[in-house]
């Protein structure tokens, strides 16, 4: 390896070092109490060289969103291949748990931490619309698929509510486990068993 591709390496390895660590303090302490300083003093930088990477913290957060829920859709692609829409769906939710247990500040930072909303521009790595680069859309997808297919109740016609309902009861179930996995006043059922309960439960009401 050159010093030129070493040089790069070094800077990839110090981007994803600020990613990581703006990742777990902006969701362990909210955006907007946290600043480039603080993040510099978690990973041991200095200001200037967090400023070298990202102009600004809105800079940081769209990187970091953006990256994240790319990674959410790219998640998907193997599911995309499932044919019958019912059993992709079914398979899309158990996939959307398994991302939050196994990237709990990923999850935080995008669906349970307030933040400015993100705005795309030409350079963005995800496509609102595409569902190979959007998790929404893929959701919506499936249930295009299945309202086609005739697979619902015939008054289900509305892709977004039905996508939405769907999204939420997966979410609550995920969300939960974060926020609340070490809570002694409960006693848990395993994450997998309540999932597939809940997901269970969502497409059989549909249906």
């Amino acid at each position: 390896m050159g010093p030129k591709e070493r040089r790069a390496r070094e800077r990839e390895e110090t981007r994803t070092t600020i990613l990581d660590a703006a990742r777990e303090l902006f969701a362990a302490e909210g955006y907007e109490a946290v600043t480039m300083r603080r993040i510099a003093e978690r990973i041991e930088y200095s200001p200037t060289a967090i400023y070298f990477h990202f102009k600004d913290k809105d800079a940081l957060l769209k990187e970091l969103c953006e990256t994240d829920f790319l990674a959410l859709a790219q998640l998907f692609a193997k599911i995309a291949k499932v044919k019958d829409p019912v059993d992709r769906l079914r398979k899309a939710g158990m996939a959307y748990i398994d991302f939050g247990q196994r990237n709990p500040y990923h999850y935080r930072l995008m669906f349970m931490t307030p933040h400015p909303p993100i705005t795309h521009d030409d350079s963005s790595i995800v496509e609102k619309g595409n569902p190979e680069k959007d998790a929404y859309a893929f959701l919506r997808l499936i249930i295009t698929d299945c309202i086609a297919e005739k697979r619902f109740h015939r008054n289900l016609t509305d892709p977004d509510l039905v996508a939405q309902v769907v999204w939420s009861g997966v979410h609550g179930i995920i969300s939960l486990q974060i926020a609340k996995d070490n809570d002694p006043w409960m006693d848990w059922r395993p994450l997998r068993q309540r999932a597939a309960l809940l997901i269970d439960a969502l497409i059989e009401g549909l249906q």
